[in-house]
């Protein structure tokens, strides 16, 4: 069988997490069953570093579709030129988008549903895009996954599509996410919060990542007890959120949060793993990796109820309305003060995290492949 990807997220550079899960999961097929041949569809250069075997090939299809006109020329005419021309038995597409002209079949992959939660933070147009598109895509693959019940829920709600067509597939967290002993959180301290303790959020700094909140609870936390604790935000600022990094110079306790920037799988172990706790407190996830770190790092985790986080944490993590700070800034004081609720989340943690590797996300994203086909 010939397996095309859209592998267009497998960045040379700053591997987002939907990059991530393309990568673990693809790394494991390829090798697994090396019989059958991969196409790996990238729209601009890439690392040699992507290509995990011998049966794996790359082909190059510009432009680089970095909107929804070069996006819908990419699908529409650049991916059904080239599976015709490599003769393709299946495409997949882990970026929630597919292709509505080729006939080959598809497997979709909707890793993102943030547009259908919190739309009023997307633009008109691409709001337009994914209203007007989205039926469409689901509609033409012939299988779809997604990365926990609760975003199948949220598709199955808004779209016409009967359930046994989408397929769940949960995500994992990286390898060099483990426990740190005494001497390298104190390392980790040291290099990042001058030795102190701190609350960690893992992710993008973006407006979909309900930071704002965050930064009022943290005042809130600050105000009660008055601690040394500092709050570290660790990933690369978005593009267009310069606003943030404004709004933190006149922030009362702007000296108390660090933002590390973009930083490597194993800085950021290294960093989640020395924290006090990790909060994360967006609403709008299709899974929660970060929160999955957290546990593997055995850090304790406050994170919003009534979201994909709570599906993957159970009663392992704290949860909060996370639309009202004062209630994450009510956990962050709970769990300051509560020593034996702090170790019984860890403890919790360490159980639900060995329920999702990558190993068991490869095999379920081959069973939608294989769905596809047949």
């Amino acid at each position: 069988m010939k397996i095309a990807v859209n592998t267009r997220a497998l960045l040379p550079i700053h591997l987002e997490e939907e990059g991530y899960f393309i990568q673990e999961t693809l790394r494991q097929i390829t090798q697994r069953y090396p019989q059958h041949e991969f196409l790996f569809i990238f729209d601009r250069p890439f690392n040699n570093r992507f290509l995990f075997g011998s049966n794996v090939k790359a082909v190059v299809a510009g432009p680089i579709a970095t909107n929804s006109l070069l996006q819908k020329w990419w699908f529409e005419f650049k991916i059904p030129a080239i599976l015709k021309k490599h003769k393709a038995d299946i495409f997949i597409s882990c970026d929630g988008l597919c292709s509505l002209t080729t006939k080959v079949p598809q497997c979709l992959v909707v890793q993102d549903i943030s547009f259908l939660l919190q739309p009023s933070l997307f633009k008109k147009s691409q709001l337009l895009f994914y209203k007007k598109n989205m039926p469409k895509f689901l509609a033409k693959a012939k299988s779809v996954v997604t990365l926990s019940d609760f975003s199948k829920k949220a598709i199955t709600n808004n779209y016409a599509i009967a359930e046994d067509k989408i397929m769940v597939v949960h995500s994992a967290a990286d390898k060099a996410c483990t426990p740190l002993d005494f001497e390298e959180k104190q390392m980790a301290k040291t290099k990042y919060t001058e030795g102190k303790e701190y609350f960690v959020y893992a992710g993008a700094i973006h407006p979909q990542k309900n930071l704002m909140n965050l930064l009022k609870a943290f005042s809130v936390f600050k105000k009660k007890q008055k601690t040394n604790m500092k709050l570290v935000l660790a990933g690369k600022l978005a593009t267009r959120y310069d606003s943030f990094t404004e709004d933190l110079k006149s922030y009362k306790y702007r000296d108390d949060v660090v933002m590390t920037g973009y930083v490597t799988k194993e800085e950021l172990a290294i960093i989640i793993g020395a924290a006090y706790s990790m909060v994360y407190p967006s609403q709008c996830e299709s899974f929660g990796v970060p929160v999955l770190e957290a546990m593997h790092c055995q850090v304790p985790v406050i994170t919003s109820a009534g979201s994909a986080m709570q599906e993957v944490a159970g009663d392992a993590a704290l949860y909060a309305d996370t639309s009202d700070y004062n209630e994450i800034a009510g956990k962050m004081i709970l769990l300051y003060k509560d020593e034996n609720l702090r170790s019984q989340l860890i403890n919790k943690g360490k159980e639900a995290a060995v329920k999702y590797d990558w190993n068991k996300t490869s095999k379920l994203l081959w069973n939608g492949i294989l769905n596809a086909v047949s």
